[in-house]
């Protein structure tokens, strides 16, 4: 088979620590290398990030309003592969395979956007706080509640709950996702079709689950693939502080690009509003959350579930500040001194 372009589009910020993991496994797929184009869109970084980034053969490009999204959207708007994988620089490919599984599907599937692993990959090795992502699916316990999770959560044995068509093809899903609903689709080691992002790419930042949602709304559906593989995504790193600065990050931004006009995505529906009633009700007694633990380490015995209740909580106290700070002040995030 002949196997196409692709390109890897990462944002970085000072990721020095855990960009070396990233592109190392990226150049150990079995994979054409000349059919390998590395993009890293960096917002500044003071550290090794540059350096390492050199060293793997990247193309490097400017970013200069520093996020994530807006590093995509820089990366995207370069990229010269059929397809664009988004890597974030704390991601890891799991075998030399993963490549490979996520392109053919879409060769064999010409109407499907794009593809994206199903689970994150658990590890013994990795820090508790990034097993307790692999382990319930998400990276933010309150999509748990509000089931759009898009990766298996040992807890319900789905990857998602939100309505959709799905046929099973034997190593992957082929879903069809429609006005019902969106997982939360786009990040950690997503592949679109060049054409798809590009034509659909508005403005300076990239929101994934905005252009899906954008395509939905104009189409009323769009196909997707889900492979049976994972993807490691090394997040936090067991402390505890980045965690809440990262779940602070992300309501602060939202709630301003919200203000800008820049996000499509209507999360307000009234199952969602449902389930952020449970997740703030499961908060406040705690006893759901402690038998959501006990429940998880039945299925998969590992200390990383007592984390569980305190993510919770760190994220209602993060979102709830974050939501009335956002009536007054309108701002992202200050991303001076960040780094991975």
């Amino acid at each position: 088979m002949d196997l196409p372009k692709v390109s890897i589009v990462t944002p970085t910020l000072n990721a020095g620590s855990v960009l070396k993991n990233e592109l190392n496994s990226v150049k150990e797929q079995d994979y054409p290398e000349k059919q390998i184009e590395i993009i890293i869109a960096d917002g500044g970084s003071t550290d090794n990030t540059l350096e390492i980034a050199e060293n793997y053969g990247a193309r490097i490009l400017e970013n200069p309003l520093k996020t994530a999204e807006a590093g995509k959207a820089v990366g995207v708007k370069e990229a010269r592969g059929e397809f664009i994988v988004l890597l974030d620089s704390d991601n890891i490919l799991p075998t030399d395979q993963w490549l490979k599984e996520m392109i053919i599907p879409l060769l064999e599937n010409p109407s499907a956007a794009g593809s994206e692993p199903w689970e994150y990959t658990w590890r013994k090795e990795d820090s508790f706080i990034t097993r307790y992502s692999a382990l319930i699916g998400m990276n933010d316990p309150l999509v748990h509640f509000l089931g759009n999770y898009d990766r298996k959560n040992l807890l319900t044995g789905k990857w998602t709950e939100v309505p959709r068509d799905e046929k099973d093809m034997g190593n992957y899903l082929l879903v069809k996702l429609d006005t019902r609903g969106i997982p939360t689709i786009g990040a950690n080691g997503t592949v679109f079709r060049a054409d798809y992002l590009k034509n659909n790419l508005e403005g300076d930042y990239l929101f994934d689950i905005d252009i899906i949602a954008k395509t939905i709304n104009e189409e009323g559906s769009v196909n997707f693939i889900k492979v049976k593989n994972g993807i490691i995504h090394t997040f936090c790193e067991g402390n505890v502080g980045k965690f809440a600065r990262k779940q602070r990050r992300r309501v602060k931004d939202y709630l301003f690009h919200k203000s800008k006009g820049d996000r499509s995505y209507e999360w307000q529906t009234s199952r969602n509003n449902k389930g952020l009633l449970i997740f703030i009700f499961s908060c406040m007694t705690v006893v759901p959350l402690i038998y959501q633990s006990i429940k998880g380490y039945t299925r998969k015995k590992d200390i990383a579930w007592l984390f569980h209740p305190l993510a919770c909580k760190i994220t209602l106290w993060e979102y709830g500040m974050g939501m009335v700070k956002g009536m007054f002040i309108k701002g992202q995030l200050s991303r001076e001194g960040w780094k991975q």
